[in-house]
């Protein structure tokens, strides 16, 4: 596993600590959580907008032969 480093403010790194101090977690944890989601997200939403603009221009698309 390749490692990552993350500033945080120390505002937003106490909250984390926070969050994962009750969720019994590690701060490390969240924080990898939190980018796995964020990757899956956003991976649906482009792939979303692709299908979109590939069926709004479909027929440019055929003339071009994709």
């Amino acid at each position: 596993m390749d490692t990552l480093i993350i500033r945080l403010e120390g505002g937003d790194r106490a909250e984390l600590a926070d969050l994962a101090d009750a969720s019994g977690r590690a701060p490390e944890d969240l924080a990898r959580d939190a980018v796995l989601r964020y990757l899956r997200d956003e991976r649906a939403r482009v792939a979303g907008e692709a299908a979109r603009l590939a069926q709004r221009h479909d027929a440019l698309l055929k003339r071009l032969g994709q």
